[in-house]
Parts: C-alpha cells; sequence; structure tokens
C-alpha cells in the first residue's frame, strides 16, 4: 500500500480522510505521506508534528525489529502477541479526543454587582450604622492626632493573623473591556519595553467573535504579575524574535489577546478555559464539525516553555486544525458567491421588472390618452352634430316667429336698408317699439325665409339651446355697432330708418 502504484480504494474511509488532511497541509505526495501515517497509526496530528519537527526512532519498530531478530521463547509469542493487540488498539482517526468548547465570556465589572440586604436586616443594622456614623468622626481626629496607633495596631494584627490572599491584592479599578485592554498594553509596556507584538485592543469577547467571522487562530495569553516564571517566560518566550515573528505573520491568521488574571474579565477567561498553570497560552478557533458557530480550544501551553518549544506546538496545531478553517473559508466563500449572485440576480430581475412595469404604465396611460382623445373626438364630432342640427331647427322655429312687415310707414314703423356678406341689399320695414333681437333673428333666418321652407312644417324650438349670433349690424357712417341686446327697441337705437351693414363675428372678438 505504501509503494507508488497504491490504490486509494484500499483505504479505509477514515484513513482517506486522514490522508487529505495530511496532504492538504504539507503538500506532500501521497506515496511519501502513507508511510510516514502508518507509522504515526494514522493519528494526522502526530504525523504533521512528525513532518515539521522531525521523526523520533519509533520504539515499537525497534521492538519489532529487535524481536524479529532474536529467536523467540514460548512465552514470549504470547507477550508479543499481547503487545501488537495493545498497539492495534491505540486510537485512530475515529477515536480521536473531542476538542473542548471555549465559552464567549462577557464579563461584568464588580462595581456593578449591586447586593440589597433584605428590609428586615436593614432595619436591624440601622442603629449600628448610626452608632459608627457617630463614633467614625471622633475615631477619625484620633488618628489625625496620633498617626502612629494605626500603622502599631495593623502590626500587631499581622503578627498574630496570617494574611488571607486574596486574587486581587492591588486594589485595581475595575473597567469595561476596551479600556483594561490599553492598561494591561501600557502595563505590559512599561515593565517589559517595546515589543513587536500587537495585543488586540478590546475585550476577549470582541477578539472572540473577530475570530469567529472572519476564521482566524485566536491566540491567548494569561499571564499572573504574582508568578515567579512570568517575568522569565515573557522576556524569553513570548517577546522573543521567532514567536513574534510567527505570531505576526499575516499568512497564520492570529489574533492575539492577553491579560493579567488580576483583572476581572481575563481571571473569567482563565477559569472557562481550565487554565491550572501561569503562564498560560490557549489557542482557540472556529470548528465546523460541532456547529456552524462553535469555538474550540485546539492547543493549551501551561507554564514557562522556551521558544523553541513554544512555536512548534503553535504551529503543530494551527497546522492541524488549518485544514479545517481552508474549508470552511472555501464554503463560507463559496456561500458568499452563491449569496452575492442571488443577490445580483435578485436585482437584475428587480430591474428588469421595474422596467417592464414603466413600459407598461407608459403603454397604459398612451392607450388612456388615445381613448380618451378618440371618445372627445367622438363627443366633440357628436356635439357639433347636435349644434348644427339645434341651430338649423332653431332657424326654422325663429323664421315661424318672425313678426311680418308692416304695410305703411308712419308712425311705429322703422324702414333699415341692409347689406348682407355676400353683397346682397335689403330693405324692410320693422315696428319701431320691436327689439333688436327680431332684426338679428331677420338677418339670421333670411334664407329660410327667402326659400319659405319654413312655412311648410311647423318646428318645435329646440330643448337646451341657446343661440348665439356669429354677426353684428353695424352704422357705417358713423360707425356704431346695434347688439341684440334684450329691451333695447329698433326705434329707440335706430330711428325711423337706418342704413346697416352686417359683418362675420370671429372667436377672438366680442359682440
Amino acid at each position: 500500500m505504501a509503494g507508488d502504484d497504491f490504490d486509494p480504494g484500499l483505504l479505509s474511509e477514515s484513513q482517506q480522510e486522514a490522508l487529505g488532511t495530511y496532504t492538504a497541509v504539507t503538500n506532500q505526495e501521497p506515496s511519501a505521506a502513507i508511510p510516514l501515517l502508518e507509522r504515526s497509526q494514522w493519528n494526522v496530528q502526530i504525523a504533521i508534528a512528525k513532518f515539521f519537527d522531525g521523526e523520533a526512532p519509533d520504539p515499537l519498530e525497534e521492538a519489532r525489529a529487535s524481536l524479529a531478530s532474536s529467536p523467540a521463547p514460548p512465552t514470549t509469542s504470547s507477550r508479543q502477541e499481547t503487545l501488537m493487540n495493545g498497539f492495534s488498539r491505540s486510537p485512530g482517526p475515529s477515536n480521536r479526543t473531542r476538542l473542548d468548547p471555549a465559552p464567549r465570556i462577557v464579563p461584568q465589572p464588580e462595581n456593578q454587582n449591586v447586593y440589597r440586604a433584605p428590609f428586615i436586616l436593614t432595619l436591624f443594622l440601622t442603629p449600628f450604622r448610626l452608632l459608627y456614623q457617630i463614633l467614625s468622626g471622633p475615631l477619625r481626629f484620633f488618628a489625625y492626632l496620633f498617626p502612629f496607633l494605626p500603622r502599631m495596631l495593623s502590626g500587631l494584627a499581622g503578627s498574630r493573623a496570617q494574611p488571607r490572599r486574596q486574587r486581587d491584592t492591588s486594589g485595581r479599578r475595575p473597567l469595561n473591556s476596551r479600556d483594561t485592554a490599553a492598561r494591561f498594553a501600557r502595563e505590559f509596556e512599561e515593565e517589559y519595553g517595546q515589543h513587536d507584538l500587537h495585543f488586540f485592543a478590546d475585550g476577549y469577547a470582541q477578539a472572540y467573535d473577530m475570530a469567529k467571522k472572519d476564521l482566524k487562530f485566536l491566540l491567548v495569553v494569561l499571564i499572573s504579575p504574582e508568578h515567579d516564571d512570568t517575568s522569565t517566560f515573557v522576556r524569553s518566550t513570548l517577546l522573543s524574535p521567532e514567536v513574534a515573528n510567527y505570531v505576526n505573520d499575516p499568512q497564520n491568521k492570529i489574533i492575539v489577546w492577553a491579560g493579567s488574571v488580576q483583572d476581572s474579565e481575563a481571571y473569567q477567561v482563565s477559569t472557562a478555559l481550565n487554565c491550572s498553570k501561569f503562564p498560560f497560552s490557549a489557542v482557540v478557533a472556529h470548528n465546523p464539525q460541532d456547529s456552524s458557530t462553535s469555538m474550540s480550544t485546539i492547543a493549551r501551553i501551561s507554564g514557562p516553555i522556551p521558544p523553541s518549544a513554544f512555536v512548534p506546538r503553535l504551529r503543530s496545531a494551527i497546522s492541524a486544525h488549518s485544514a479545517t478553517l481552508e474549508r470552511a473559508r472555501a464554503s463560507r466563500t463559496e456561500q458568499q458567491a452563491t449569496r452575492n449572485l442571488r443577490e445580483e440576480q435578485n436585482s437584475a430581475y428587480e430591474r428588469s421588472l421595474a422596467q417592464d412595469r414603466e413600459r407598461a404604465r407608459q403603454r397604459r396611460e398612451e392607450e388612456e390618452a388615445r381613448s380618451r382623445a378618440a371618445q372627445e373626438e367622438k363627443a366633440m364630432a357628436i356635439a357639433e352634430e347636435q349644434a348644427v342640427r339645434n341651430h338649423e331647427q332653431w332657424k326654422k322655429w325663429r323664421a315661424q316667429n318672425i313678426l311680418p312687415e308692416p304695410s305703411t310707414s308712419g308712425e311705429g314703423v322703422t324702414r333699415i336698408s341692409i347689406r348682407l356678406t355676400s353683397g346682397e341689399r335689403i330693405v324692410r320695414r320693422f315696428r319701431a317699439e320691436s327689439e333688436m333681437e327680431e332684426l338679428y333673428a331677420f338677418v339670421e333666418c333670411y334664407d329660410d325665409i327667402i326659400s319659405g321652407a319654413a312655412v311648410f312644417v311647423k318646428t318645435p324650438e329646440p330643448s337646451g339651446y341657446t343661440h348665439a349670433y356669429r354677426f353684428r349690424l353695424v352704422s357705417p357712417m358713423p360707425r356704431m355697432v346695434y347688439g341684440p341686446a334684450k329691451g333695447d327697441s329698433i326705434g329707440n337705437r335706430i330711428g325711423r330708418s337706418g342704413n346697416l351693414l352686417v359683418e362675420s363675428i370671429d372667436d377672438e372678438d366680442d359682440i
């Protein structure tokens, strides 16, 4: 199986998965990777560590070789069989230990924890509180006069009783996450000088969320100033060029968050990550095998260790988990590309739909405008036809009701000469008391009167029709317009005789 002509189908499903993970991390050929995986009992993490750190002599192979070269006693065969069976039951990829979950810690400052005593207890302690307030003033004044007494009393009390160790003995003021990170960075720089590490400038929860969102590794460093090995670890290991170069390498995608356990947040993080010894370092990363949002602790480094051991352990843990994160990044990139493509398709569909709606609206408005124009044109034609019929009917009706011409001239008779627009001149007598509208009606109905058409058929007046004369009567010298106003008689306006001209009226002219 380990030769150049190996058949992948001979490998089990777990072995094929281990081979794919190993080759993805090391870029080694499968023909060279399978022997190393076999020597590592198909444990991917052990094989990767051997690849990067070098492979030590295998005690199992040495034992097998020594057993094969020496004659085996009767009891040795059973012992060898037991030894082989024992090693054959070593955990493989299917029995790997489950990674511990890394919880998200959102600290609450200690000054926000408000404890209210019960009302009965408060009422019971009220006299003692008043007595303390009364006596505290004289006692402070007495301590001011004799300042050596408090120090003497505290020294006597300290020599008789062992001081109880507190978690926070420095009296540090609780701050929010961002201010706590800034204070730690300032104190760290004051204690150890300038350095090349880039600490995350916010709380653990924010670094945790960024590592989950960007699929990066979160390196958590917890130190205790009270520990004797803290200074040595920081100066020789944490601030060494090897560690700084590896952590700051962008290809490794590492976020560094550090804190002091004297602060509440760092103390809660140490408890959540099961810290048992300081200084403590842990690598937290996304674990898609549990769920799409889970974060797990993939490595723990406790105690002071040199850079030659610190960096390989970091490299081993990160290399073993890099393939998982790469697959998660590829899946997330594919999902994001699919989401972007879907959004672009939806946007293009919405734009196309909006354009289609706009074109449909324009076509509908154009059709409605054409329909309205056609209806208005039809209505105007009908109205014009009706107006023409009403005008003709009115002319026949009015011609039948024109007063007959008086027989002789004299009192109460006005003789008028009318020149029509056609050039024809008419001379007729009208009653002087008749209104000027009678004269206009005669001119309007002159053709029907001459033809005699209005005499044969009795025509009623058209209902709802108001006639408007489209001409005016004008006297030439001097020019004067005689309108068809009601109440004006012919005799009063024109007199006994007159000479009038008929002028057509345009739409812009006034009567």
